[in-house]
């Protein structure tokens, strides 16, 4: 028997993990993070192959881990978590500062944060675990962090599907009278049956009748990136 809401008991944490190649930076959302050992201090982060930190982190031997108050914004989770550093700048109008070694920290809405050089790799399959030694901590402000529970239960947001806990909204059973569409960044199933009434979308409607200017209630991407569940 599997049952992958037990998944869902492991505790988390909600963090911008940042890097850096030459002079380009970037930064993504990452909930897999982890202290190894105390004598050095040793963490490790996991992070998906396909993302551009990862080829960042690869290439400069070094990245930072913001930690983020439980107040943080959406939009700054989003602009991290649901965008591609290939397509944004996503640090531009963010406010940052620079480590040592020139990699940039997050300081909007951040408690902490912590730079280490990667002393080893580990495959994961889809990820890669990067273990660094610790070689600059600060507290930024006192507060309460934000976590993984909080973000899916409070704030009721999805994941990337790069993520390494996303997991595709189950199809329910039984027959329906109209189709479904999925969103391809996060997953979440838009079902006509029970519309959207957050977004004063009426049970009922067709995902063909939503206004052009809707969005994923999740995660915030337009209807093109949505595709007809099969």
């Amino acid at each position: 028997m599997f049952d992958p809401k037990a998944l869902h008991k492991i505790g988390y944490g909600l963090y911008i993990i940042t890097s850096k190649e030459g002079e380009k930076s970037n930064g993504q959302i990452a909930n897999a993070v982890m202290q190894i050992s105390a004598q050095p201090v040793i963490i490790t982060v996991g992070i998906h192959k396909q993302n551009l930190t990862h080829e960042y982190i690869t290439s400069s031997g070094h990245f930072v881990i913001t930690v983020l108050e439980q107040e943080t914004p959406f939009s700054l989770i989003q602009r991290f978590g649901f965008n591609s550093g290939r397509d944004i700048d996503k640090l531009a109008g963010v406010g940052h500062g620079w480590t040592g070694e020139q990699v940039p920290y997050i300081t909007d809405h951040s408690l902490a944060y912590l730079a280490a050089t990667i002393i080893q790799k580990v495959d994961a399959g889809t990820h890669t675990l990067f273990l660094g030694e610790v070689t600059e901590a600060l507290i930024l402000k006192e507060g309460a962090p934000m976590t993984y529970d909080y973000y899916h239960r409070v704030l009721k947001r999805g994941v990337p599907s790069t993520a390494p806990t996303f997991q595709f909204t189950e199809k329910k059973k039984g027959g329906q009278s109209m189709e479904k569409y999925i969103c391809t960044v996060c997953g979440y199933v838009y079902d006509p049956e029970d519309g959207d009434p957050n977004n004063n979308i009426s049970p009922g409607t067709p995902f063909s009748e939503l206004p052009a200017d809707w969005k994923c209630p999740v995660c915030g991407a337009s209807k093109d990136k949505f595709e007809k569940e099969s």
